[in-house]
């Protein structure tokens, strides 16, 4: 028993160094406003082990208690009109009069470490991303019902009457194209909704394409 367990030892070391040469995957989330997409991604990424969020570049100015390098990279028009003539954005979006774009080396550079990337994308920087990533794995957050979402968008208390059909017309536009995806989760309580999520993610990192190299080197050691 004692000569088999360093061999036993070096097969898991074998297995680990194979998984981690692996690029990371990449996972979109997307969600119409007000659906509870934000508070969601900052828990997986808080509690799932190896996924990171991907930062994207955007000319918004930054919300209270938003953190440059950690929610987005803060740009003016002009560095971000930069950015886009040299190709630099994977994938690129406008939402109500503000750009974001998700930078290509960025990206690349966490996945090459091995890091799964969690993506906070619109339905048009999903499609855009996926013709890129095609292995990206998209899950898309509903919301219960109409009445709840605007009844959550309406607890912020920061929208008008105006900004609130405008919210609400684009939610249709979006869930429209929940046949895209292929996850839908919907998020009746912030706990079910992360138990679904997170479990979508865990199970993607079992597939057996991923794990192939992990069950060659504990195959070897027989």
């Amino acid at each position: 028993m004692k000569s088999f367990l360093p061999s036993l030892r070096l097969v898991f070391m074998g297995a680990v160094m194979a998984c981690a040469a692996l690029a990371g995957d990449v996972f979109v989330l997307s969600a119409p406003s007000g659906t509870g997409k934000s508070t969601l991604a900052r828990r997986l990424v808080q509690e799932v082990p190896g996924l990171v969020f991907g930062v994207s570049h955007t000319t918004r100015p930054p919300r209270p208690g938003e953190r440059e390098g950690v929610d987005y990279f803060f740009v003016d028009a002009a560095r971000f009109d930069a950015m886009l003539a040299q190709g630099r954005f994977q994938e690129w979006t406008e939402i109500y009069g503000h750009r974001y774009g998700l930078d290509r080396d960025w990206m690349n550079r966490q996945r090459a470490a091995g890091l799964d990337l969690l993506l906070d994308l619109d339905t048009s920087g999903t499609r855009m991303l996926r013709q890129a990533v095609p292995e990206a794995v998209t899950m898309f957050l509903l919301p219960p019902s109409a009445r709840e979402l605007a009844s959550r968008l309406r607890g912020r208390r920061s929208e008008s009457q105006q900004q609130l059909n405008l919210r609400m017309g684009q939610a249709k536009r979006e869930l429209s194209r929940f046949g895209e995806y292929h996850y839908l989760v919907v998020n009746e309580t912030v706990d079910q909704a992360f138990g679904e999520l997170s479990a979508i993610i865990r199970a993607n990192r079992a597939r057996q394409e991923r794990r192939r190299a992990m069950a060659r080197e504990i195959l070897a050691g027989f």
